[in-house]
């Protein structure tokens, strides 16, 4: 597909299979420009009706780092009495999603070194996420608190749409729901009216190739796993 903005190739394939969680990045700035050519190249993600119910608040350096000294300490004080607004997981993980959960998790701290049990750790690396795992633009996701499900679903697509985005113009992202606990303190930081919920965050900068944890590959099931197909011919067959 051709890029009408710069008459160069974009392989949307390679960036499929390029995007991954980030977490940790380096602290080269990254400019606004880029961070709204990001935006309006998301913005070209389909909607119901071409609503485009999604909100972006982006944040760097002092008003960044202020968020995200409040939300580590908060998280590390055992965030008491903070909650999202809506419902993010089931209250019970049944197969096969409860062995993927423990999969990825198992990889992830495994990389880092942080054994099976060590909880001091574990929320250590966690509270990493509220630092936007030292990348230096933030985001924070909203839709308005009156939309229904078909917000939802495009909010959805258009996060895929800035992570391929990034890509394309050389950065990282890593999706993050675990703002969403925290909104109270996202509000008063970004001036988030009480109208809109405030659904994700997202960390987008130069990932760190030395990392342990960029070099993590979260494995994929094969489509005969999830799909089903009526009235195609035989696999391999045309």
């Amino acid at each position: 597909m051709t890029d009408p903005r710069a008459g160069h190739r974009v392989d949307i394939l390679t960036a499929l299979h390029l995007r991954r969680s980030v977490r940790a990045f380096l602290d080269t700035p990254v400019s606004r420009r880029t961070v709204e050519a990001i935006l309006a190249d998301a913005s070209r993600s389909p909607s119901a009706s071409n609503t485009q119910p999604w909100r972006v608040y982006a944040c760097t350096g002092e008003a960044r780092e202020r968020l995200s000294a409040e939300l580590v300490a908060l998280h590390l004080l055992g965030g008491s009495g903070h909650a999202e607004e809506y419902v993010y997981y089931p209250p019970a993980w049944h197969e096969p999603y409860l062995a993927r959960r423990r999969q990825v998790g198992k990889a992830l701290y495994g990389a880092l070194g942080i054994p099976k049990g060590d909880t001091a750790a574990m929320a250590r690396q966690y509270a990493r996420n509220y630092a936007f795992f030292g990348a230096p633009v933030g985001l924070i996701f909203t839709i308005e608190r009156d939309q229904a499900q078909a917000a939802w679903l495009d909010l959805g697509l258009f996060l895929h749409g800035v992570m391929l985005a990034a890509i394309g113009h050389g950065l990282g992202t890593c999706a993050q729901q675990a703002f969403a606990r925290y909104h109270h303190s996202i509000r008063k930081h970004l001036s988030i009216p009480g109208t809109e919920i405030v659904v994700c965050g997202m960390s987008l900068g130069f990932p760190d190739p030395d990392a342990t944890e960029n070099r993590l590959h979260t494995p994929r099931e094969p489509v005969a796993a999830f799909a089903g197909f009526s009235g195609f011919d035989a696999p391999g067959d045309g």
